[in-house]
């Protein structure tokens, strides 16, 4: 029976890219995202590949839930699990650091975070069951090096890059891998990079090529070796 990928947070950039680089191996790829709209085309691209889509929005604890036991009724038990929700919008806003209280800090945290650890908490209790399994989620640079451009998200991106860093180390012995694509720049074909790119933001990052992120993303599922892999196309960095 394939092997399924649950791809949380699907869009036409790294999330398809990720879903079409491991359904080249024979996943069965199921894609989720909070509407439907673009369903058909994404899988349309894909042709050749078992891609199922469903429509949730999987930072809300009761739709997360629901949509895992949906495609495990569907497609059976989720092998690998690449978790990339983003807003176009920057979620609840970039505060420059030396304005952003604690309330603004929390809400980062709540938007970046607690999704990710409520996404480990539903699916890991059977990847340890049955000692395999895979958790892949998309971070951002500025968990990593300073980048006061992106004020209080920097903060949050941190605490996201070092609990999948330590959840990779927890897991190390239990046959179950957790690893985090660090990302400094604008994916091509992406959303984020569609709305970013049509307002002057006075910096201007560098691209990505979605593909090459996917490639990656396969190396560390299919080397379990390191618990990261870093893109920068950051000129600041």
């Amino acid at each position: 029976m394939p092997k399924v990928l649950a791809v949380l947070g699907v869009g036409p950039g790294l999330g398809l890219s990720i879903a079409r680089r491991f359904g080249r191996e024979g996943f069965t790829t199921a894609l989720v995202s909070r509407s439907d709209a673009r369903h058909a085309t994404y899988r349309e691209s894909l042709a050749g590949i078992d891609a199922r889509t469903y429509t949730a929005d999987v930072t809300d604890e009761a739709q997360l839930h629901a949509v895992l036991a949906r495609i495990t009724a569907d497609a059976g038990e989720i092998d690998t699990v690449y978790f990339g929700p983003a807003d176009a919008t920057s979620g609840p806003g970039i505060t420059p650091l030396t304005e952003a209280g604690a309330d603004v800090l929390r809400a980062a945290i709540e938007s970046f975070v607690l999704p990710a650890a409520r996404l480990t908490e539903a699916v890991l209790p059977a990847m340890l069951a049955r000692g395999s399994g895979s958790l892949l989620f998309a971070g951002g640079l500025s968990g990593k090096y300073p980048m006061p451009m992106l004020g209080s998200l920097a903060p949050a991106s941190a605490a996201l890059r070092m609990y999948v860093l330590t959840l990779h180390a927890a897991l190390r012995e239990k046959g179950v891998y957790a690893g985090i694509l660090t990302i400094g720049g604008l994916i091509e074909r992406g959303d984020i990079h569609r709305v970013f790119t049509a307002q002057d933001h006075g910096f201007t990052p560098g691209t990505l090529d979605p593909d090459d992120i996917a490639e990656q993303a396969w190396s560390l599922y299919t080397e379990r070796d390191r618990a990261e892999a870093e893109f920068n196309a950051m000129a600041v960095v």
